[in-house]
């Protein structure tokens, strides 16, 4: 007879290298998230087309513009409890699928009424992809290692991007506004057949939520380790769940979930209000246009570089500890760029600090999110806590024309944007004191049940 082997699933995925099957869940997540940043860039560069096409003023695109961040906020809140309720691949998939096809219909919108309905479609379908791409990275990585890996798989969004500016600039007077939509949206199409094959389900949530047979979990788990010993049985470690919306102000992650989001706020409302008006803030200072596209470039840069960097540093260090020195750090560079002056070197230092300090940090409060929620209520504490960034981005954009149409100078609105990154920070700090002060009160109630 076959002796039977109890292990959970994360203790399996911890014990092993990484295998080719999870090497290739992380290439299909970095696709899906690099045609987001596609779109995104993409959407900014045909603004002027459409203008010229439809003789529109410059006020006139806000509202397309709103309408695909107002998407991805909806979209973040709906798919997420889908997620965690339906299946992670079943979500992420069916995302896919609506952005691809609204992006795909778009490039034949007869005027801008239908082609804000239809960036609002998309942005749907974007808002649900993104956390689900995270959250499903984040499930079949080794613990010691989730950190840097799924911030190595969001980096995609970054050269999603600069690919989309490439392909915008180069293209766009051969092909129109209508072919770069119709190139992002066949793209998503395109990969879809592959994410069916190819993606698996999270064993997490089938064990949890589905209760499916021992030899499924199998067949997954024998494509990570083939010699895995036969009678091994995984499971989840975790109960059954009811409500993945009500777990997340559930009293032991309350105050995590409110941390989280304010961190989430106020670091996007600083990237937003950044990518929206940074050429703008620079000339403003002196900096010829020239120099103002290549110095915003630079911000871009050092979100990705910090991205892989803080990733790396927050596997091996208390990740909570990290991010919070990050956002300390970028207030400092924050300060730098308004004391700067008219010295060009100052500020491309300065603001690739803050693309270190600030994106990057975005990026890994995704892989942290994801860590701090259990498998029942994952996807959607992740989707959620992006929801709540989204109206940060959307404030974070506002914000930047108020104060600019209020006189207010480069150094004052730069040093505003310190109150934003000190807020982070703190928040940070105070859910590293609870993250602590709850394993204490676990492994003190471990210790009493086992006396």
């Amino acid at each position: 007879m076959t002796s039977s082997i109890a292990l959970r699933v994360d203790q399996f995925i911890d014990a092993r290298p990484l295998s080719s099957f999870q090497k290739r869940i992380l290439v299909l997540c970095f696709l899906i998230v690099a045609i987001d940043g596609f779109d995104t860039a993409s959407i900014g560069f045909i603004g002027p087309a459409l203008r010229v096409q439809w003789h529109l003023g410059a006020a006139a695109l806000a509202p397309l513009f709103g309408a695909g961040l107002f998407g991805l906020m909806a979209g973040a809140l709906f798919f997420g409890p889908l997620a965690d309720r339906f299946g992670r691949k079943t979500v992420l998939v069916a995302s896919v699928g609506v952005f691809g096809a609204a992006s795909l219909v778009s490039c034949l919108a007869p005027d801008l009424t239908w082609l804000i309905a239809l960036r609002f479609v998309t942005g749907l379908g974007l808002g649900g992809a993104m956390p689900n791409a995270i959250t499903l990275t984040s499930e079949y990585c080794p613990n010691e290692r989730r950190s840097s890996l799924v911030t190595l798989m969001f980096c995609g969004f970054t050269l999603g991007s600069a690919l989309g500016g490439l392909v915008s600039g180069q293209l766009l007077t051969q092909v129109g506004w209508r072919g770069i939509l119709a190139i992002g949206g066949a793209a998503p199409l395109l990969l879809l057949p592959v994410l069916i094959a190819a993606l698996p389900e999270s064993m997490r949530f089938l064990l949890v939520a589905k209760h499916v047979d021992d030899e499924r979990i199998a067949r997954i788990a024998k494509k990570i380790d083939p010699a895995l010993p036969p009678g091994t049985r995984l499971h989840a470690g975790e109960a059954p769940f009811k409500s993945s919306v009500r777990a997340l102000f559930a009293p032991d992650v309350l105050t995590g979930t409110l941390l989280l989001w304010a961190t989430f706020f106020m670091s996007l409302l600083i990237v937003y209000l950044l990518s929206s008006w940074m050429p703008t803030l620079l000339s403003s200072n002196g900096v010829s246009l020239r120099q103002a596209s290549f110095m915003s470039a630079t911000f871009q840069i050092g979100g990705t570089a910090g991205a892989i960097l803080l990733g790396w540093l927050m596997d091996r260090r208390e990740p909570h500890r990290v991010l919070s020195s990050a956002y300390v750090v970028a207030a400092g560079f924050i300060v730098m760029c308004a004391f700067a002056g008219g010295s060009v070197p100052l500020i491309v230092v300065a603001i690739f600090g803050i693309g270190v300090c600030v994106s990057g940090a975005q990026v890994g409060a995704n892989a942290l999110a994801a860590g701090f929620y259990p498998t029942g209520s994952r996807a959607t504490g992740v989707a959620w806590a992006n929801a709540v960034g989204r109206s940060g981005s959307v404030t974070g954009s506002l914000l930047g024309g108020v104060m600019l149409g209020q006189q207010l100078d480069f150094r004052t609105i730069f040093l505003l944007l310190t109150v934003p990154s000190v807020i982070a920070a703190i928040s940070l700090a105070m859910l590293a004191r609870a993250r602590s002060r709850q394993r204490f009160a676990a492994v003190s109630g471990a210790m009493s049940v086992a006396e």
